[in-house]
């Protein structure tokens, strides 16, 4: 265990919206002189690596109403910034809210490189932060190191989990699985706490507005911990809903209203002030804005498949609380069938057409000469139903129970899937997905967040056949079920007890996963931080995972 006291400033440096173009690209490139004062506030990132290149990010804090900034981007062989590589010059402006995005190209494949971005000024040039990043190997089978992380609501509490991931030596890549800000206002989700931390969401209202969305991922990219974990390694991300808004589908949303205007354009300005601020590669010209579904391989170990279950393909949300609200007790067990009839529609799908044989088509090609197929998935895949908690707790464990608690112990008794948002809302899809993977014979390791939960599980077809192991991570900040059902000491077990599929499940605490692949297997380390609330904190590592490829 590790005790931390103050929090380590990283560096300044920048962040924002949108990919500049590299101007040129050469070894010793200077950059035109800027008439303006800049700063580079919201720190340096890098990620989608390949084995030739990977994209560099940052935004310039600038001093003018709407002018175009010329961007010196330098990478390097060296942390000393000795050795220079290759080098560029990207423009930006208020069209993009200062953001900068280069795909840095003509790199080596398998080896880490240093970077920084630099203004020229009349007080004299003015760098950003230092990063560290890492082309993919193109072959060989050196273990694989991933940093899994997701559900980092910023209000809820410091990001001590991002401190640490910006400590870890020698990560191959950072892996965000969703939920990297959240859209609410301080009224909503978080802004009690955020109230008493004095840690609260700007603006001060739910986003909307393509402007709302920039202030809001310029307000997270603002924290010196999570400049810390991008400035450290390449990330690969996907986004969840709350990059959007809560509980998004292709066609709507559970926290979209008429009088947020239409849900096409709110989506497209979400999409697009993601593609701005985070180091992610847009994607391909003819492809849809919010087609960010991509892959990964990483020499002859793995290739990682960031899914993209959100904007795409999700058919409408199905929900509980919809279904069942205003229904008498006897009316709610035909009700719940009527539901799950509903719910298995073949035609229900979580990718959509194009992408579940985008999918296809990847594992069996990589399932050919890659050791695993890693799915970088948002919502849980196993199939998971709460315990009867109508047997299971005392009667003093239900009296204890409040809100939205008190109303799953009547829930429980129903014995179905709980959580219609996850793959359980969608099983006739798991199950084409779970056929492409028998076909391709892949060896499936399924990486999920969103629950703010940590588990590990073993994943089944229908016809019971293993079809790969799933472990889902904690949360960065976000409260788990824990946080709600407090008072049943045993409450992961139990569902470890009432689910084929659960092996472990820890309902509290926070932290983030170290996945560890190797030709022959894949381990995950469940680290926590003690608290979030504060500055100070202890890690630990609160469980070890190892499968065996067979």
């Amino acid at each position: 265990m590790t005790r931390l006291t103050r929090r380590g400033f990283l560096s300044t440096t920048a962040g924002a919206a949108g990919a500049g173009l590299t101007a040129c690209t050469t070894l010793t490139a200077t950059a035109p002189l800027y008439q303006g004062e800049v700063t580079f506030r919201h720190g340096v990132a890098s990620g989608d690596p390949l084995t030739d290149r990977v994209i560099l990010w940052t935004r310039v804090t600038s001093d003018a109403v709407d002018a175009s900034v010329p961007v010196l981007w330098q990478v390097y062989e060296d942390q000393a910034l000795e050795k220079p590589v290759t080098s560029g010059v990207a423009m930006t402006s208020a069209a993009r809210d200062y953001t900068v995005k280069v795909d840095a190209t003509g790199l080596v494949a398998g080896q880490v490189y240093y970077y920084r971005f630099s203004v020229n000024t009349p007080e004299g040039i003015q760098h950003s932060a230092t990063g560290r990043t890492r082309t993919l190997a193109a072959s060989g089978q050196a273990p694989v190191r991933f940093a899994v992380v997701s559900c980092s609501n910023y209000p809820f509490g410091y990001f001590n989990v991002y401190r640490e991931i910006g400590k870890q030596a020698d990560l191959d890549a950072v892996i965000h699985l969703g939920d990297y800000i959240y859209e609410y206002g301080r009224d909503g989700y978080g802004g009690d706490v955020g109230e008493r931390l004095g840690r609260n969401h700007i603006p001060p209202t739910e986003i909307i507005s393509l402007a709302d969305y920039r202030t809001r991922h310029a307000q997270y990219k603002s924290d010196r911990d999570l400049q810390s974990a991008h400035a450290a390694a390449p990330w690969l991300c996907t986004w969840d809903d709350h990059e959007s808004t809560n509980n998004s589908y292709r066609t709507g949303a559970q926290n979209h209203n008429d009088g947020e205007g239409d849900w096409t354009v709110r989506k497209q300005i979400a999409t697009q002030a993601y593609l701005e601020w985070m180091p992610v590669r847009d994607p391909a010209p003819g492809r849809a804005r919010e087609s960010i579904y991509r892959k990964f391989d990483f020499g002859d170990i793995a290739t990682v498949f960031c899914l993209e279950s959100r904007l795409t393909g999700r058919s409408d949300e199905i929900s509980w609380g919809a279904v069942l609200a205003d229904k008498t007790p006897a009316e709610i067990p035909a009700a719940a069938f009527a539901t799950m009839q509903a719910v298995a529609d073949p035609a229900r799908t979580m990718l959509g057409a194009t992408q579940e044989n985008w999918l296809a088509e990847g594992l069996e090609k990589s399932a050919k000469d890659k050791a695993w197929q890693v799915l970088a998935n948002q919502v849980i895949m196993a199939k998971v139903k709460p315990p009867r908690f109508d047997q299971t707790l005392t009667d003093e464990q239900k009296a204890g129970l409040q809100g939205f608690a008190a109303q799953v112990v009547g829930f429980s008794r129903l014995q179905v899937p709980w959580n219609l948002d996850a793959w359980d809302g969608f099983p006739a899809a798991r199950e084409r997905l779970y056929a492409a993977a028998e076909k391709a014979d892949a060896r499936l390791v399924t990486l999920t967040g969103d629950t703010h939960t940590a588990w590990a599980n073993t994943l089944y077809d229908d016809a019971g056949n293993t079809r790969g192991v799933e472990f889902g991570t904690t949360s960065v900040s976000s409260p788990g079920l824990g946080s709600y059902i407090s008072n049943v000491p045993d409450l992961g077990q139990q569902f470890a007890d009432a689910n084929r599929e659960v092996d472990w499940f820890k309902p509290d605490g926070h932290g983030w996963m170290l996945v560890t692949l190797t030709k022959q297997s894949a381990e995950t380390e469940y680290h926590e931080v003690s608290a979030i609330d504060a500055d100070d904190y202890t890690t630990s590592v609160v469980k070890k995972v190892s499968v065996e490829r067979s």
